[in-house]
């Protein structure tokens, strides 16, 4: 499916932005068979997360279609190692037949400039191994899996589910 111009906007923590959030989250997780607590409490959290001022989530709209294509999540925090912020890139996701034309890299573009207005100078995410599209978009955007700098050792991002009672 070709598309159309793009607008990429900031959703407010209303509830018809957050709506449209919760529903774009919910469908991600269910594409890739992760849990969700369903649209509507992703929807209160994020509209929580919004007003609170940590986060920031684009959406974006192929006007040919009239129909939001996807999000990003952004997550703001003080830097250790400079007087600037960090972003880390929670979500970027675009719905299934509307990836490959350019939706995904515009908004990360977009995300990234964002990320700068706010005065971040740092911006990390992470990705599935597997996820051979989304890991080209970032390197091909200047992402790396190196620490520190190209050619560095290799970063492993690590989780753990904390109520999990395993010590």
């Amino acid at each position: 499916m070709a598309r159309g111009a793009l607008r990429i906007w900031s959703a407010q923590a209303t509830n018809a932005d957050c709506q449209i959030v919760g529903q774009l989250l919910h469908d991600f997780n269910t594409e890739y068979d992760d849990q969700t607590p369903g649209p509507a409490v992703l929807a209160e959290r994020l509209a929580a997360m919004i007003k609170n001022g940590d986060t920031e989530v684009l959406l974006v709209d192929d006007l040919a279609t009239r129909r939001t294509s996807g999000l990003c999540v952004m997550r703001f925090r003080q830097a250790i190692w400079s007087a600037a912020s960090e972003c880390y890139l929670a979500e970027l996701y675009i719905v299934p037949e509307c990836r490959g034309n350019g939706i995904g890299r515009a908004l990360l573009r977009a995300s990234m400039d964002l990320a700068r207005e706010r005065g971040a100078d740092y911006m990390d995410l992470g990705s599935g191994d597997d996820d051979v599209a989304a890991r080209a978009l970032y390197e091909s955007e200047g992402f790396s899996n190196s620490e520190g700098k190209p050619g560095g050792p290799v970063n492993y991002y690590y989780e753990r589910d904390l109520t999990d009672p395993k010590d």
